[in-house]
């Protein structure tokens, strides 16, 4: 008997997801990809990039990306800087005028729970 071909988890324009970023070790297993499963609430999903108008927007809503704390082996985020971003706090900059650009390809699919396509589409980052 053959074994099924296991499928791995799938970007937000239906292909096999790719790396968010190497330098960083983010994502909800810190593995730098923005794969989930159903432990992560937060549904760290959308691969982003950094900018500082969005920063100072999730610090003034209460969660301080910029700030390192080494006591959780985080160096802080700065200008540039790609980072797996909860999907519900990426949809809430973009009602404020405040969201990143996101990497499409390494966005996982289960964002579109929350977001409309055309709204990543709108932000979707320029490929490396």
């Amino acid at each position: 008997m053959i074994a099924p071909i296991k499928k791995g988890p799938l970007n937000v324009l239906g292909k096999p997801l790719e790396p968010c970023c190497k330098k960083l070790k983010t994502g909800w297993y810190r593995n730098g990809s923005c794969e989930t499963d159903a432990g992560d609430h937060g549904k760290h999903v959308v691969c982003t990039v950094m900018t500082d108008k969005f920063l100072a927007f999730s610090k003034m809503v209460g969660n301080d990306l910029s700030t390192p704390m080494p006591q959780y082996q985080f160096p802080g985020l700065k200008e540039g800087d790609c980072w797996c971003l909860c999907a519900a706090r990426w949809q809430e900059a973009f009602e404020a005028d405040m969201a990143p650009q996101v990497k499409l390809e390494s966005s996982e699919q289960s964002a579109l729970e929350i977001i409309d396509l055309e709204n990543l589409k709108t932000f979707a980052a320029k490929a490396e």
